[in-house]
């Protein structure tokens, strides 16, 4: 059964268990219906050769797939498994082979990275319905007012922060430097060096101290932060847990290392 097919026959997405799957220039919402498929990658070339999918990842680039994944709805609810030609890659480093065995969505976010020509990657937000409420602004992308960042900031933070946006493994912040490099790139009639982006950094890191209540660095029954754990760490993991910062920014770095 189609995905586009069952929203063509009137399926309220709504109910626990309903897939949301979203790429950069495609969505698609989905009801648990065992059997229902949704394919997703670079979709059918000029030819037509091929490739059908119900989510269009990296159009334009050869590196992705025309049948890069499919998600299926079984009975014990909705798996991810690869079609493609390169590895997925799923939050925390783990990767996907090609022609691996399903894997079991959660409920709730799961970002996936599709790789594609050279250092590109795609992202794939997925959203499954829990079956519990989920409490308001807990979905992605409402975070709460005074994280509000300008679209400087944001950019700034998003080249600083992207292992964290890509849900590497133990992430680390770029160097000032490198980011510098990076922010030179894509803003070539500006003056960019690691000293502008630690004041930018340290102007936001102080506003959020004044405007944004913390709880304590390590909660009742938490492990402690890592030692070396830097201020840049754990602004950048605050900001991502708040939402205030989403995979979706990774798009202002379109054209880095493409």
């Amino acid at each position: 059964m189609s995905a586009r097919d069952s929203l063509a026959r009137g399926v309220t997405p709504a109910r626990p268990g309903t897939l949301h799957a979203r790429s950069a220039a495609d969505g698609i919402e989905v009801a648990p219906l065992p059997g229902l498929t949704v394919r997703f990658g670079r979709g059918p070339g000029d030819e037509g050769a091929g490739g059908d999918v119900e989510l269009y990842v990296g159009r334009r680039d050869q590196g992705v797939s025309r049948r890069h994944g499919e998600l299926t709805c079984l009975e014990g609810g909705w798996t991810l498994r690869n079609t493609g030609q390169q590895a997925l890659r799923l939050p925390r480093g783990r990767l996907l082979p090609p022609g691996s065995e399903r894997v079991p969505l959660a409920g709730g976010y799961t970002p996936v990275f599709v790789k594609g020509t050279g250092f590109r990657e795609h992202l794939v937000e997925l959203y499954v319905v829990r079956t519990e409420p989920v409490p308001a602004g807990s979905l992605p992308g409402t975070p709460p007012a005074a994280w509000a960042l300008s679209e400087d900031e944001r950019l700034v933070l998003v080249v600083l922060g992207q292992r964290y946006l890509r849900h590497e493994s133990d992430p680390r912040p770029l160097p000032y430097r490198q980011a510098a490099e990076v922010l030179a790139f894509l803003r070539p009639g500006e003056r960019w060096g690691a000293a502008e982006v630690a004041r930018r950094v340290e102007d936001i890191r102080r506003r959020l101290a004044r405007d944004v209540p913390h709880p304590p660095a390590v909660r009742d029954g938490e492990a402690p932060e890592p030692q070396g754990c830097t201020p840049d760490h754990r602004l950048l993991t605050d900001l991502v847990a708040a939402t205030a910062l989403v995979p979706p920014d990774l798009g202002l770095l379109d054209g880095v290392g493409g």
